[in-house]
């Protein structure tokens, strides 16, 4: 049979995307939105211990403020904002969201007591709601599906970038603060861990200005290209319930791999510190050296490879990315917690965060391979009100309680964290096998109609 037909067919669905220099130039901004989101959300890790110090807390208390204070209402809003994001201006949307989690990251920095972080670190996670269901939306609409994990990839790279640069800064700027006090109008004078907040949080309002610039792209991949009227729920939940056992262990595998990554980065720097006697500006500095040099290079090479296993006709490729991405964090997440040697835990460190990694850009990309356009954003807002209840909700919180009730010892923390974390990926693995099969039979069922 001849190829021709269908290389004319490709051709024409690939000249429907914008260009590809513009359309790299979106990635670029939504990579940096990215990134500023997570350095939002990270640089919490690095101030667990004069957080403590200053507001009374305990580890469980300070495991709420990390994860679950951030995931409540980013699970919450999560798919109503997601509706707007199939129907709606999705650049605005987006840009909305960078300019009120901005101001929501400074105002932790206003915080006097507990009630009073929890409450913005709750506005942090309502603003980052947009950016996933929004971004992805877009790139789906800006790239073609043979190009499309190579740029998700790029994208999820903000994650360790963000990460990275939240550790770095973060470590510079509580040593250059040991010996200053800032004092500020109407606040008086500032701890340093809420200088550090304020100084992470306002120069985002800057990204929603930028953001600004992105064109809204036609929407793509539709029947009849009825993206833009919005699909009653009830279909989108009919739609879910037809193909379950795909939506379930995407869901599921994905989520269990951020919760493995959530709870042991959430207490990596105070491990550090009470295991080893580290400041938070030395774990801070060489642990965001590692993310930055290393997260990067597993999100891209896990859009790579994903993109590889396309070209070979294997229409669960990143399913099986996403497989291999679980066994291989398993054994230094057991190792790096438990070693005596600092230098050897931060060695076990990078395979760690490199497999971690991997996965960050799979996990949407996926989605839009199985997803109708004008389900995307909401089937990503429902996959990352998942990730976020439970992998970033639970995960920080799981390891505290577990040293704190368990071990009843906050020394055990790190004993904590090498139980927790394999055990969430071995489980991610099996959710990867069982999930292959409906994968492809969704993907294959969702091609036919288009």
């Amino acid at each position: 049979m001849s190829t021709a037909p269908a290389s004319s067919a490709d051709a024409a669905a690939a000249a429907r995307y914008p260009a590809a220099g513009y359309a790299w130039y979106v990635c670029a901004i939504l990579l940096l939105a990215y990134i500023f989101s997570f350095l939002d959300r990270t640089i919490t890790s690095l101030l667990v211990i004069p957080i403590e110090h200053d507001l009374g807390l305990n580890d469980t208390e300070m495991g709420l403020l990390q994860g679950f204070s951030f995931a409540l209402f980013y699970a919450l809003l999560g798919l109503p904002i997601a509706r707007l994001v199939d129907a709606r201006n999705r650049r605005a949307i987006v840009a909305l969201g960078i300019a009120f989690w901005s101001v929501a990251t400074a105002a932790c920095g206003t915080a006097q007591h507990f009630w009073q972080l929890f409450l913005a670190r709750v506005g942090v996670g309502a603003g980052e709601a947009t950016l996933l269901p929004g971004a992805t939306s877009l790139l789906a609409d800006y790239f073609p599906p043979r190009r499309r994990g190579l740029a998700l990839g790029v994208f999820a790279a903000g994650i360790y970038l963000g990460a990275g640069l939240a550790l770095i800064i973060g470590g510079l700027l509580l040593r250059w603060l040991a010996t200053r006090t800032l004092v500020l109008p109407l606040l008086g004078a500032l701890h340093p861990w809420q200088t550090v907040f304020i100084a992470v949080g306002a120069p985002g309002l800057l990204v929603a200005l930028l953001m600004l610039t992105v064109r809204e792209p036609e929407r793509l991949g539709t029947a009849a290209n009825k993206g833009a009227a919005g699909l009653p729920l009830g279909e989108v939940m009919r739609y879910f319930r037809a193909n379950a056992a795909t939506v379930i262990c995407h869901n599921l595998g994905f989520t269990l791999l951020a919760f493995a990554g959530y709870a042991a980065t959430a207490w990596i720097p105070t491990i550090f510190i009470r295991v080893h006697g580290w400041t938070a500006a030395a774990i801070g500095i060489r642990l965001g050296i590692i993310a930055l040099a290393v997260g990067p290079v597993g999100t891209v090479a896990g859009g790579w490879l994903a993109d590889r296993f396309e070209a070979q006709g294997r229409a669960a490729g990143k399913l099986r990315v996403g497989l291999i991405a679980a066994l291989g964090l398993i054994l230094p997440a057991i190792a790096f917690p438990l070693v005596a040697s600092p230098a050897l835990s931060l060695v076990l460190l990078v395979p760690f965060v490199f497999f971690v990694s991997v996965v960050w850009g799979l996990a949407p990309a996926a989605l839009q391979e199985v997803m109708p356009n004008e389900m995307r954003g909401q089937a990503t807002a429902v996959y990352t009100g998942v990730l976020n209840l439970v992998g970033l909700g639970l995960g920080p919180a799981s390891v505290a309680i577990i040293a704190d009730y368990v071990f009843r010892d906050p020394q055990r923390l790190n004993l904590a964290c090498a139980i927790v974390v394999p055990i969430a990926g071995l489980l991610a693995a099996l959710l990867f096998v069982l999930g292959q099969a409906p994968y492809r039979r969704t993907r294959e069922r969702l091609e036919a109609k288009l």
